[in-house]
């Protein structure tokens, strides 16, 4: 597996969500006990329901730990460049809509669209890495290519993460 890019400000949320989550497993296994004691388990909805939760909790804590000796941390601090690079808060405008769009590119573990996040390896981000502003993309889209200019390229460092 490569290297996996990821701000530090992400690298510690992925690490907050992996300890709470580890700490949620005696309480899974105990509601297992629980249940297992109460009887007949082929028609016990509280034992499938913790065997559910535990299936999931384990997933979680191995997708984790699998990919965590593969992050190469980033520290948005220190990330400046009239480039886009991993890090940028970028400010495009579609040029048939000409509506604006405003992303901040960060890894994967860490994007999350709805606060204006998005990942580094997504479509978008792909067409935008090593462009600068006044640049224009074309992206693969569902609904066809769509045309962007690109209106401004800063760096606000951690600060871009807690929006």
């Amino acid at each position: 597996m490569s290297r996996i890019p990821i701000s530090i400000q992400g690298y510690e949320s992925v690490k907050k969500e992996l300890d709470e989550l580890k700490k949620e497993r005696p309480g899974v296994i105990q509601a297992i006990k629980e249940a297992r004691e109460e009887g007949d388990l082929k028609e016990n909805a509280g034992y499938d329901a913790a065997r559910e939760r535990q299936g999931m909790l384990e997933a979680r804590i191995s997708h984790i730990e699998s990919r965590m000796p593969y992050f190469d941390l980033i520290d948005l601090d220190k990330q400046n460049s009239d480039e886009i690079l991993f890090g940028a808060t970028v400010e495009i405008e579609d040029m048939e809509t000409e509506e604006v769009k405003k992303y901040t590119l960060l890894g994967a573990d860490e994007a999350d669209y709805k606060n204006g996040t998005i990942s580094i390896m997504s479509p978008v981000a792909q067409a935008l890495l090593g462009k600068m502003e006044g640049d224009e993309i074309v992206v693969d889209a569902p609904r066809g290519k769509i045309e962007y200019e690109i209106i401004s390229v800063k760096y606000e460092g951690a600060a871009a993460v807690k929006r």
